[in-house]
């Protein structure tokens, strides 16, 4: 990854995103938070904060911006142009995907602002732990599992999970260090056999980029913030927006702001 990307401040890259670009943000803003999005019905949206409260390595939040609301603290900014690419949903059916959402925005939209391992990535190579995807520039593969999350109210669906190829020695490291993130997703919910998740074919993810693995590498799984598309997917609502898989708000909270003893 360009140290273009990783220096420039929060409000330099959502600007950049705002103009239009749209490409992943792993690796990106060097030191901040990045977090995952979705908008809801405010009718629907007591439904969904249950549903991250029950299922909190998924779904870590870590703000909510009242019906209408586009910017708060951790945004100084419009949710609604300030992510590289939105996905829009109507029933539970993707139906488009936009770089502006201005179009399908309605007020009365409740934001949920939700944790993103990208944040413990720099961490981890900062410790000597290779992030794989970051150095190759590519998306990390994200994987819907045969775990079904916790329902609530209309909601429901599997876990989705991020895997990061580790080398065999490196494990334990990458364990102990996204371990003090748990507002990011935490350490992780799985190591080794991607069969035991049902994975049928890692190469082959339903989000992001195809793995990649150097020899001694083990696949290692975290819980992921896409979990929640995956549960409009399966539960239906009427709208939701969400940022596309990798495509994610940079916000303008330190990663230090949740990293624990």
């Amino acid at each position: 990854m360009s140290t273009e990307f990783a220096d420039l401040s929060p409000s330099q890259a959502r600007r950049r995103f705002a103009d239009g670009l749209v490409r992943p943000t792993s690796g990106w803003s060097r030191g901040y938070t990045q977090a995952n999005i979705i908008a809801l019905p405010r009718a629907l949206a007591y439904d969904f904060l249950l549903f991250a409260q029950r299922n909190p390595k998924p779904c870590p939040v870590l703000d909510v911006l009242d019906a209408g609301e586009v910017s708060g603290p951790l945004l100084d900014g419009d949710i609604r142009t300030d992510i590289p690419q939105y996905r829009v949903f109507r029933d539970g059916h993707l139906v488009d995907e936009v770089n502006d959402a201005r179009e399908v925005w309605r007020d009365d939209l409740v934001t949920f602002i939700i944790g993103c391992s990208f944040t413990f990535e720099h961490p981890l190579m900062e410790a000597g732990v290779p992030v794989r995807h970051l150095s190759a520039g590519t998306n990390v593969p994200m994987y819907r599992t045969n775990r079904e999350c916790r329902p609530a109210g209309s909601f429901h669906g599997p876990l989705v999970v991020s895997m990061r190829a580790i080398p065999a020695d490196q494990v334990v490291d990458a364990v102990r260090i996204t371990s003090r993130y748990p507002a990011v997703h935490g350490a992780p919910v799985h190591i080794g056999d991607p069969g035991e998740l049902g994975i049928g074919d890692p190469g082959k993810p339903e989000y992001g980029d195809a793995p990649l693995m150097e020899p001694g590498d083990v696949p290692v799984f975290w819980a992921c913030g896409v979990t929640p598309q995956a549960a409009v997917a399966a539960s239906a609502p009427e709208l939701a927006i969400t940022h596309a898989p990798g495509h994610m708000l940079i916000t303008d909270a330190r990663d230090s702001d949740y990293l624990v003893p």
